[in-house]
């Protein structure tokens, strides 16, 4: 007696409710996996993105809203800063690297940083084509950037008034003067190019717009959005942030800690959803005990039968062990299969979280965790109705008829 067989012919013959208490376990497992690979892909990137600054320093505001916008590229800065400021700080001896930023321009919804070169070794970016920027509005862009919009070395595009888009282009258009590889971090997705090419851009937008006042660009009147820092040594966080929040008119923000407030922040509802779908394995859980007891009024004869000819008690609670096995293997490998097709999906329902896509297919250690809870459901699940067939009167059952 093939025990597979029988397990399958038994799966077979409750149709629907194997596929109810199915789809309830790929849909637990499919969940579970999805926040797994998702919630392990950003945070890996945000610490990659953070890797290397010490400290974002920008204009009062919401620190929070300071390091997304300077680190991480995925909200408007709080203001602008004087760049004597900034410079000032470049020359504190506590501080090893300084790195200015000057946003306000994107190009179909890629952000222009203007910036020095430091950024792009800061970020372990090397060229695939081309040069660094020698002169205003000579633009390197990052891997995505380059891929989305077809720019090759030597292509030309026009700068947009604005971080969201939607914003009147500026006269001077840029010119792609060099392309970087692919490095799994935020400067794949942004176009960079000098201080000078946003200070211009921006003073050609003012005069277009008769604000002579604004459009006023002596080196003294010079702003920047915010400055990276790199510290000396870890004991100048002690000190330093303090200093400029207390003593200035500039804000400081820490990335690591802005970064940890960001995920308790959405690991409050990462763990409602995590504890949803723990819920959906545990209801398929049921469901496949419910389904194997009340299966057990069905099939005692036929067990009495297997058992006359010879089949052993544990050879009949294998049979019923098995199926439930059978099961819970298949919901998890199909939960897991779905949860990675989601990922895959994710640009589509959700443009600005493409980039997390890319670990669509990527399989995580803790995946195998999700395995084993699905297999232990089921493995509870057929307990009782295998102790059940274990303990049947075979005499009293066939003489029932």
């Amino acid at each position: 007696m093939n025990l597979f067989r029988l397990s399958a012919s038994y799966i077979r013959q409750s149709g629907l409710a194997t596929a109810l208490n199915l789809l309830l376990l790929i849909l637990g497992v499919g969940t579970i996996a999805l926040l797994l690979i998702l919630g392990h892909e950003l945070e890996s990137r945000l610490t990659r993105d953070a890797q290397g600054i010490d400290l974002v320093v920008g204009a009062k505001g919401s620190p929070l809203q300071l390091i997304l916008a300077g680190v991480f590229h995925v909200d408007t800065p709080t203001g602008n800063i004087p760049l004597d400021e900034a410079l000032r700080l470049r020359n504190d001896p506590r501080v090893a690297q300084l790195i200015p930023i000057s946003l306000g321009d994107s190009f179909s919804g890629f952000r222009i940083v203007g910036t020095e070169p430091e950024l792009i070794a800061h970020y372990g970016a090397v060229l695939a084509a081309g040069r660094l920027w020698s002169a205003p509005f000579d633009a390197v862009i990052g891997a995505d950037v380059a891929a989305k919009s077809g720019l090759v070395v030597n292509g030309t595009f026009a700068g947009v008034h604005g971080l969201g888009g939607g914003g009147g282009e500026h006269a001077e258009p840029y010119r792609v003067v060099g392309i970087l590889r692919p490095t799994g971090r935020v400067v794949d997705r942004l176009v960079l190019t000098g201080l000078a090419s946003v200070w211009e851009a921006h003073a050609h937008h003012e005069k277009e717009n008769h604000d002579a006042a604004r459009a006023h660009t002596d080196d003294d009147e010079r702003e920047v959005t915010l400055a990276l820092i790199q510290y000396r040594s870890p004991l100048v966080a002690v000190s330093l942030p303090r200093e400029i929040n207390a003593q200035t008119n500039l804000q400081a923000a820490s990335p690591a800690f802005e970064a940890a407030r960001l995920f308790s922040v959405f690991g409050f509802g990462v763990d409602i959803l995590r504890a949803f779908a723990l819920l959906l394995i545990l209801a398929a859980g049921l469901g496949i005990f419910v389904a194997l007891y009340r299966a057990m009024d069905e099939r005692q004869y036929d067990i009495a039968i297997m058992r006359m000819l010879g089949a052993s008690r544990a050879r009949v609670c294998g049979a019923l062990l098995l199926e439930s096995l059978l099961l819970a293997a298949a919901g998890a490998l199909l939960g897991l299969l779905l949860g990675h097709f989601a990922v895959s999906q994710i640009g589509v329902i959700a443009p600005d979280a493409a980039p997390l896509a890319t670990a669509a297919w990527r399989w995580l250690p803790q995946e195998a965790w999700i395995v084993a809870l699905a297999i232990a459901s089921g493995i509870l699940a057929a307990l009782i109705p295998a102790w059940r067939a274990y303990r049947i009167d075979v005499a009293a059952v066939l003489a029932k008829g």
